[in-house]
């Protein structure tokens, strides 16, 4: 991981949907419900984007990769979406919104507090009072790993073998994660840097930006939130008098 510089670039781009986790359905069913218009951060493909509009949300992204947002435009209805480019802690579209909505993990691509703080104050210039910031992130489990690293076997097939190689700074919170895939066609890396965050952070972070926790979740199905939890859907609700 020496010289580590992980990027949304051609390559990502174009493998991006060819592993779907299986609840895209759950995940739009959910934010369906909470209004007519919709702003994503880190739009990305349009994986849940465009399934959304097709339930009739009208739907704005905001996206830092422009490779990201070609492949979107390749799908149907992908070039209707607006998009402006740019990182999502601090861009603008000029627009409010009754859903701003950031999902699988992609707060903690911003590496520092700072930044996420800046995401949070950035949803609520968008939203429309009592407009909801629904936020999903999986909870940090690897400070309990020994030695802060390890190394899970993702996929196992006759004809190739998938690895999720990792190391944690629990000082930092930063994960350095490779996705390895062996195959007769070579080999494949898939490098991500993440910030990993507490829900109780995000809660702090939230107030900073004058937004209160309505709900949260433990998935998108609206299973409790619980200790044995592997991630959580959170709802932050804009409060009255927030700066738009």
């Amino acid at each position: 991981m020496h010289g580590f510089n992980p990027s949304f670039g051609p390559e990502t781009a174009r493998n991006y949907d060819n592993s779907l986790r299986g609840d895209e359905d759950e995940t739009v069913r959910f934010l369906a419900g909470f209004g007519t218009r919709a702003l994503e951060f880190a739009i990305g493909t349009g994986r849940i984007a465009l399934p959304l509009k097709e339930t009739g949300v009208h739907v704005d992204g905001v996206e830092l990769s422009p490779d990201m947002v070609a492949r979107m435009r390749e799908k149907p209805g992908g070039a209707d979406v607006d998009v402006t480019m740019g990182d999502m802690s601090r861009v603008g579209t000029g627009r409010t919104y009754e859903l701003v909505y950031l999902v699988y993990n992609t707060i903690c691509n911003l590496l520092t507090q700072d930044d996420q703080v800046r995401c949070f104050e950035n949803a609520a210039r968008h939203l429309e009072p009592g407009g909801a910031f629904v936020i999903e992130s999986g909870l940090p489990t690897w400070a309990a790993r020994p030695r802060h690293q390890f190394i899970d076997v993702e996929t196992l097939e006759l004809d190739r073998v998938g690895f999720d190689v990792n190391r944690y700074d629990p000082v930092t919170q930063m994960l350095d994660e490779n996705h390895v895939e062996i195959s007769a066609d070579g080999i494949r890396f898939g490098a991500i840097r993440q910030r990993l965050t507490y829900p109780a952070e995000f809660d702090l972070m939230a107030r900073i930006a004058g937004l209160r926790l309505r709900d949260r979740w433990g998935g998108w199905n609206g299973e409790p939130f619980t200790a044995d939890s592997r991630r959580h859907i959170s709802v932050y609700e804009k409060t009255v008098g927030t700066p738009g």
